[in-house]
């Protein structure tokens, strides 16, 4: 099971390492804000499986079976994590609608 979360690990990662291009060069904000929220969500399942690797190196090393409730702490960061990605993703969101339609509405009072 170890290794299967390691190669997990590994796969993640590499999806992480594929996000970065439209997060640096992406063709538009609204790109970029996506490709941090990928790269969130990512690291939200890194934070999981962190967890559940740690409990199974501990439990091995002890010669006992895993207790995947000790894994708890790292999935509750997570979960706080996930919320704040949440909130953040439509704040900015918001913002940049906002932004935009005053943006239409100067426009329109410069056309009458």
């Amino acid at each position: 099971m170890y290794l299967a979360h390691a190669l997990t690990l590994i796969v993640v990662l590499i999806g992480v390492l594929l996000v970065l291009r439209p997060l640096l060069r992406g063709p538009t904000l609204l790109d970029r804000i996506l490709a941090v929220n990928v790269i969130a969500t990512k690291t939200i399942v890194l934070l999981a499986l962190v967890g559940f690797m740690l409990v199974e190196a501990q439990a091995r090393v002890a010669g006992d079976a895993p207790d995947y409730s000790r894994a708890g702490f790292f999935v509750d960061i997570a979960l706080a994590y996930a919320l704040i990605n949440f909130i953040a993703t439509i704040a900015v969101l918001r913002y940049l609608e906002g932004l935009a339609r005053r943006r239409l509405d100067a426009n329109e009072e410069t056309a009458s």
